[in-house]
This record gives C-alpha cells, structure tokens and sequence, in this order.
C-alpha cells in the first residue's frame, strides 16, 4: 500500500518536519520452520514484513494485515517479540522525515501462498534459517529475538 492516507494528510500541513510513527514487524514462520521475507522495492533488499499503524488499528492486527497486503500469506500471532523505538529517524528521497516505535510480533503462517500482493516487494519467499539472503541487522535481530523462548525484549540502554 505505501504512504498511508493519513500520513499523507498531516504531510499536506507538516511538510518534511520529523513525524514519530508506530509500527510493527512480523516475523512468520511456517511449519517447517522456515521464516518469511520479501525483497523491498525501496532499497532492493530483503526484509521480514514490516508497516505502519492506521489510526486506531490494535499493532497484532496491523502485522496479520500487512503480512496479507505485502506476501499472500494468512498468519497468526503468536507474541511480542521486542518493543524498540529505532535510534535513528528515517529520511526518504523526498526530505520527509520518520522515527518509528517498532513492535515486532513472532507469527505463525496458517493460509495463503507467498507471492508478491502489492508494490512494496519485488520478491516474496520462505528461507531456511541457514540460508538467509543478505539483510540488514534489524531483520536479522528481530529473526534471532523470535526464535528465542524469552521474555518480550526491551531495549537495555534506555532504561533508568
């Protein structure tokens, strides 16, 4: 879907300035144990499924919708991952800017055929474990974190 409406309605009165946003990653796995991932069409690399928060939208059901809306595929979820409030504010092509909270959510698929459903992905597919494509650290983090059978994880260098 890219831009939410609503996003792009306070853009018409913010212009560029620094909006902090809420959203959600969700790292689905299927029953073989293999995780989800697509290939983002932004920045060409690949990525666990990841969006943003509409209005009055609960985070659980805002990681089921974008797994749908991105790859195809019906998932369930199963619990909370990680909280994070990402260090570093986005800025895209076009000057505006982002900081987002990030709550990611381990989910198990139940339905559905990975494939590519919108424009935000140029590929869609379930990897092994151990042989994962090249990705960033936080996709790799998150990915780690829901394997483990661990508390919810908390950044530590912000707590007093």
């Amino acid at each position: 879907m890219g831009t939410p409406d609503f996003i792009r309605d306070i853009r018409a009165s913010a212009g560029h300035q620094l909006l902090f946003l809420p959203g959600v990653s969700a790292v689905v796995f299927d029953d073989r144990g293999r995780v989800l991932l697509g290939r983002r069409a932004d920045t060409g690399m690949w990525a666990i499924v990841g969006g943003i928060v509409e209005p009055g939208e609960q985070p659980a059901a805002c990681a089921v919708r974008e797994v749908y809306e991105e790859t195809g595929v019906h998932c369930e979820v199963e619990r909370v991952v990680l909280v994070q409030t990402l260090r570093k504010p986005v800025v895209y092509p076009n000057g505006d800017q982002c900081q987002f909270l990030d709550v990611s959510f381990r989910c198990r698929a139940v339905g559905g055929e990975a494939r590519v459903n919108d424009e935000e992905s140029t590929e869609v597919g379930w990897f092994e474990l151990d042989a994962l494509p090249e990705m960033k650290r936080f996709s790799h983090f998150r990915i780690e974190q829901a394997l483990k059978d661990e508390p919810t994880w908390f950044d530590p260098s912000h707590q007093s």
